[in-house]
């Protein structure tokens, strides 16, 4: 036994053991009768006669046995406890190895924390949303939308070109296909893109020959595509009695005093234009812009002249009565700003568009946003429009006409409000095209004009309190060219010195007082025009003697 014991304890001797032998261990031990035979058959001897021979002696059979016959079964107990030794070297050897890998984790990241923070991942590359803008190339509006991004995440692609550049081809399923013609530099450019968002900026007709786009409007909403303003708008715009008609509606419900609107009849073909209530009345013929188409008539054999001219043209035609008007009064929306102008003619034509005239910002008053805010909700919504009036020198306000986005922008302030364009253009493509709602600041904003330092106002040269004590001109804070430039509330005079002009006032603004203090006094008209002129000339002489 202490032999076995020996070799049993020997780590050679435990490794050379065939596979799985230390696992046969743990089984359960064999019946009697199998252990006696596999005694006696792993050793021939009888256990008596071992006992009987001496420990220095061995009998010839004990060594025959001992140098071909394997080594009989070992006691479980030796067994055991190298199986047991076995097993926790393996266990050593499994916590060393975990050790290892947790130090050498552990070092790697201590040199990436001294290294640095670690890299983000790489943002993922997005297709870029197109911007189609339809507008002439006065304006390059892709420098205005140049590192915009759609909520951070899209860049805008914009394409730019004039009605008269485009065609397209509209699908149920695969949308709107636009195919742009652009010359630039000398070079025709063709490009073909499917766009995501329009931003319209150009009258989609005019009777004026080729200038007919409604089929491109049509095409663009067949595929639809979104734009500003609404292509329904932009449709319903086509036509100027159709837009007229609905503020008929706005006067009906406002009252003449909330929504002055000026008269007009509408005669559909020449037949129908037999006389007129009163003249002289503006005759339009079709639709047309800036201008064209409008005829002033006097009397009624030029009525029949024209007449015949609507006939010639085949056209429907409209009748207004001629305002003898002080300026012309614009009020213009463009999202939640608002800007109000006034433009008075200089050059003594009855339209205040034609010719010279002077162009002036003009305080925003409660009354003028009742008039924008009113006809901004016609056709579900105007994002962009402006309104278009008259005031006369009866003392009273005529609307006259509403614009959508293809109004033109005036004034000092057209940066900005091609700035406010387009944030009103990515607000509205991703609400669109990501669903994303953009929060809008609750506040309206309302651009007044600039006050100068220093200067007050003259009582004596506000054309409101020569009006008469009209009760629509005396509730305008928009009233004179004077007051352009200082809202604010008029100070009550204080003496003779009130009327007199502050020595503080700027140029420009003694230009302004000059010409409203002209048409203050009731002179004849060639007196009043006279003397504009000349008041005019000195103004200017003093304006650019520096």
């Amino acid at each position: 036994m202490n032999y076995l014991r020996r070799r049993l304890s020997d780590s050679s001797f435990v490794a050379n053991l065939p596979n799985g032998y230390m696992m046969d261990l743990q089984r359960p031990a064999p019946p009697a009768s199998s252990t006696s035979s596999t005694s006696s058959t792993s050793s021939p001897a009888s256990p008596a006669t071992e006992r009987r021979q001496p420990p220095g002696q061995p009998g010839p059979t004990q060594t025959q046995t001992q140098t071909p016959a394997p080594a009989p079964a070992p006691a479980p107990a030796p067994a055991s406890g190298s199986f047991l030794s076995s097993f926790s070297s393996v266990v050593k050897s499994a916590q060393m190895a975990q050790s290892v890998a947790a130090a050498a984790q552990a070092k790697s990241a201590a040199a990436a924390a001294a290294e640095g923070p670690a890299q983000p991942p790489k943002p993922v590359v997005r297709k870029p949303k197109i911007l189609l803008v339809i507008d002439d190339q006065h304006t390059d509006w892709a420098k205005y939308f140049r590192g915009k991004k759609l909520n951070g995440e899209y860049e805008i692609r914009v394409e730019q070109a004039e009605f008269s550049e485009i065609n397209l081809a509209s699908y149920v399923n695969s949308g709107c296909m636009v195919d742009m013609q652009v010359t630039k530099g000398g070079t025709k450019v063709v490009r073909s893109f499917k766009p995501d968002f329009v931003l319209i900026r150009q009258h989609a007709y005019s009777m004026t020959p080729g200038e007919d786009f409604r089929s491109l409007v049509i095409g663009l909403q067949f595929g639809g595509v979104p734009s500003i303003n609404s292509l329904l708008s932009i449709y319903n715009f086509c036509s100027k009695p159709w837009v007229f008609s609905h503020m008929i509606k706005l006067y009906h419900s406002l009252g003449p005093e909330k929504f002055p609107l000026n008269e007009q009849a509408f005669y559909p073909s020449h037949t129908q234009m037999v006389t007129t209530p009163s003249f002289p009345v503006v005759v339009k013929m079709g639709h047309a812009h800036a201008g064209i188409g409008k005829i002033k008539v006097e009397n009624q054999q030029d009525f029949q002249d024209i007449t015949s001219v609507v006939a010639l043209a085949g056209t429907y035609a409209t009748s207004e009565p001629y305002v003898q008007s002080k300026y012309d009064i614009r009020i213009q929306k463009i999202s939640n700003n608002y800007k109000a102008y006034m433009r008075t003619s200089i050059s003594g034509n009855w339209k205040a568009n034609t010719g010279s005239a002077m162009l002036e910002q003009v305080a925003m008053t409660d009354r003028y946003r009742l008039w924008v805010d009113s006809c901004s909700e016609m056709f579900g919504g105007l994002d962009i429009c402006a309104v278009k009036a008259v005031h006369g020198k009866d003392g009273n306000d005529y609307i006259i006409e509403v614009m959508d986005s293809s109004m033109p922008l005036i004034g000092e302030h057209v940066e900005e409000d091609k700035q406010l364009i387009t944030e009103l253009v990515i607000n509205k493509m991703t609400k669109v095209l990501l669903g994303v709602s953009t929060p809008q600041p609750s506040s309206i904003k309302t651009t007044q004009p600039r006050r100068a330092p220093g200067g007050h106002r003259s009582t004596s040269a506000s054309p409101s309190q020569s009006a008469q004590g009209s009760p629509q001109r005396a509730r305008s804070a928009t009233t004179s060219p004077s007051q352009a430039f200082q809202p604010g509330p008029i100070p009550a005079p204080s003496g003779p010195g009130s009327q007199k002009q502050s020595p503080q006032l700027n140029k420009s603004q003694s230009l302004t007082n000059t010409f409203s203090e002209t048409l203050r006094g009731n002179p004849t008209d060639d007196e009043a025009k006279a003397e504009t002129i000349r008041s005019l000339r000195q103004s200017f002489a003093s304006l650019f003697s520096d």
